[in-house]
Formats: C-alpha cells, sequence, structure tokens
C-alpha cells in the first residue's frame, strides 16, 4: 500500500505539467504584435500607431492628421473628424481589420458642443452595428485638435 501515495504523487505532477505546458502554448499564441503604417499619421510621441495580440487589437488615439504634411485637416470638427476616422481604417488595414470589427469607441472632443456634428459624421463611417462607445469633454488634445478617437476590434 506504500506505492500508492507515490502514484498519485506521480499523477498530479503530470497534471501539473501538462497545466503549465498548456498555459504556455496559449500565451505564447497571444504574443503582441506592433502595427505601424505610413498610410496614417506617424506617432506624435512614444507609442506604437497599434498593438495586435491574437485577433483583438487596440488602436493608440487617432486625431485629424493628413499623414503626408503632418498637419491637421482643418481647423473645424468636421474636416478633423473625417481625417481621424480615415487614420483609424488605415492603421486597421494594416492589420488585416475593418471599421466593421470596431468594438469599442473612445471619443474625446475639445468641446462637448460639438456632440452633434460630431456624430453626423461618425454615421457615416458606423452606419449599421456601431461599436460601443464613449464620448467625453477633454481640455485640451495634443496638437490643440477638436477630436480624438481611440478604438478597440476584434477579428471574428
Amino acid at each position: 500500500m506504500f506505492w500508492k501515495p507515490i502514484v498519485l504523487s506521480l499523477l498530479a505532477a503530470g497534471l501539473i505539467t501538462s497545466c503549465v505546458k498548456f498555459e504556455s502554448e496559449t500565451n505564447s499564441s497571444q504574443q503582441k504584435k506592433i502595427i505601424n503604417t505610413e498610410s496614417a499619421p506617424a506617432a506624435v510621441g512614444i507609442y506604437s500607431q497599434a498593438v495586435q495580440t491574437g485577433n483583438t487589437i487596440y488602436l493608440s488615439g487617432q486625431i485629424g492628421l493628413i499623414p503626408e504634411t503632418r498637419e491637421l485637416a482643418g481647423d473645424d470638427l468636421e474636416s478633423q473628424s473625417h481625417q481621424t476616422l480615415k487614420n483609424i481604417q488605415s492603421v486597421l488595414q494594416a492589420a488585416d481589420f475593418t471599421l466593421s470589427d470596431v468594438v469599442k469607441a473612445q471619443v474625446y472632443l475639445s468641446d462637448l458642443n460639438d456632440y452633434s456634428a460630431f456624430n453626423d459624421v461618425y454615421v457615416q463611417y458606423f452606419s449599421e452595428n456601431p461599436p460601443a462607445r464613449a464620448v467625453v469633454e477633454v481640455s485640451r488634445i495634443p496638437l490643440d485638435a477638436k477630436v480624438e478617437i481611440m478604438v478597440t476590434a476584434v477579428k471574428n
């Protein structure tokens, strides 16, 4: 009967080893991939345009910069909003995602009175099955932009 504790210990060790191996295999397939494209403006600070892990991509905040000139698309909210959403499309496309994969959007406006005007532009890009979204007013956006948008997308 002295062999039963030994067998149980060996079985337990085998199960633990299997669990550890499975966990490490799962984590290795979830490694992060940095996404950067010249089709969208280069980062204003020290960050990546996006990071992908598995089937999820996290985009850094985008503003309405024209990639070639690195200048804002215009002084008005509408021009900046269109360019911001085009920049988001470009970063998503670089990782083989589309706007229809977006599940969450975080929108920062320099003036919440622009909420309605922003929605008029936003609906042109997310007319069907729009993602979850939060819109908040902030005191200042880099380069004094009027809008900044961050999104998360999941590929099915």
